[in-house]
């Protein structure tokens, strides 16, 4: 007979005010159920730690990305595929770095595809009318500093949030693009510039920057990993008001943040433009929904406080090489952004799923060696109770 407080649930088509209601489970069942649980659970909790981190998780589904364009098509293993590959997402790759450190901080950036748009413009503009080009390219970053320094001034001096606000700054700087421009372009740059953005190392196929992307990406992971800023960064992403009483000028810490992610976007914006000898204003658009994607299917919780590089890193190979290949099999841009979407919708869930899984392996883990001690120490003192109960039985007598 069931425990009268027992919340059973509603039968199929009926409501929860039902007055019938769907049985329960036999006992049995449900014991093979938390059984089949439990085992899964104790084998998670045996597993190395480098088996059960997201990261492995990624580097699974990067070898799946990888077989399945080996199978969309031939050309896909070329070592020039790779090259072109490989310079396709380093944009994309740069403002990821920045905007990983901006989630880790519990915040984001989503102006940063028309951050790159209206520095590309800016550019093209400037050069055109005359500026030299290196002038050009200095204008054009102090350009994306200030983009950031007017996100960060209202997210940390007005206290308005970071998604309403880079959410306005992403129509505004776009739509500042397109008053500068319009529908016009500018082209034939300088053979100099455009080589860095298509060229590649000599001798090899490595791109140009790809280059700048490893030096920067090695710079920020020593920042975040190996630093007191990097440490203060997950202190405020883990709880910003803990880490004010503990002395952390959180608000610098996200303007910085924020400067720093307007300041890259630009850069990305300059390699944009070198790689297509191109400046629109249509430039980069719809690029912060892979950023996004790139750095929360990375393993960064999207509430701030945990993350790593390494992470987003192969998240960006597994966005870089599934785009790849499916635009080697002819497939629409319309289906590639619905498989980023749902790559984005798996960067929320499965990082969650993955670490409630092993709090709770951990959590049974130390449960049952909590019931183990118990038991040994019950054993020890049975023989003293069964004495004490054979001789008040006497007594008694």
């Amino acid at each position: 007979m069931s425990d009268s407080s027992e919340v059973k649930p509603p039968a199929l088509g009926l409501d929860a005010s039902s007055p019938v209601a769907a049985p329960s489970a036999p006992a049995g069942e449900r014991r093979e159920h938390r059984g089949a649980a439990s085992l899964s659970e104790r084998a998670l909790v045996r597993l190395p730690g480098w088996l059960r981190s997201w990261e492995t998780l990624l580097l699974v589904l990067l070898l799946l990305a990888l077989a399945l364009g080996s199978t969309l098509s031939p050309y896909f293993l070329s070592a020039s595929n790779f090259s072109l590959l490989i310079s396709d997402m380093m944009e994309k790759a740069l403002m990821a770095l920045t905007m990983t450190l901006i989630v880790i901080a519990g915040e984001i950036d989503l102006s940063v595809a028309s951050i790159l748009g209206l520095a590309s413009v800016v550019l093209g503009y400037t050069w055109s009318h005359g500026l030299p080009l290196g002038l050009a390219i200095a204008a054009v970053l102090l350009l994306g500093a200030l983009c950031g320094l007017i996100n960060g001034l209202a997210v940390t001096r007005l206290g308005l949030p970071s998604l309403v606000v880079t959410l306005g700054t992403l129509a505004l700087f776009r739509g500042l693009a397109y008053v500068v421009m319009g529908d016009q372009a500018v082209s034939n740059f300088p053979p100099a510039f455009t080589n860095f953005g298509f060229g590649t190392v000599p001798g090899t196929l490595i791109p140009w920057p790809f280059v700048l992307f490893v030096v920067l990406a090695l710079l920020f992971s020593l920042l975040l990993h190996r630093s007191t800023l990097g440490r203060q960064i997950y202190a405020i992403g883990s709880n910003k008001e803990a880490a004010r009483f503990a002395g952390i000028r959180v608000d610098d810490i996200k303007l910085l943040l924020f400067v720093l992610s307007g300041l890259v976007a630009a850069l990305a914006g300059v390699v944009f433009t070198a790689r297509f000898s191109n400046a629109r204003a249509d430039n980069a658009l719809g690029f912060e929904l892979d950023v996004v994607t790139i750095v929360l299917l990375g393993g960064v919780n999207i509430f701030g406080g945990s993350g790593s590089l390494p992470g987003v890193v192969l998240s960006l190979l597994i966005i870089g090489v599934l785009r790849n290949a499916l635009g080697l099999a002819d497939i629409s841009g319309d289906i590639q952004n619905i498989a980023v979407g749902a790559l984005l919708i798996l960067s929320v869930l499965g990082p969650n799923v993955v670490r409630r899984l092993q709090e709770a392996a951990s959590r049974r883990h130390a449960a049952e060696s909590g019931r183990s001690s118990g038991l040994a120490r019950s054993a020890r003192s049975v023989p003293a109770e069964v004495g004490a109960s054979t001789r008040e039985r006497e007594t008694r007598r």
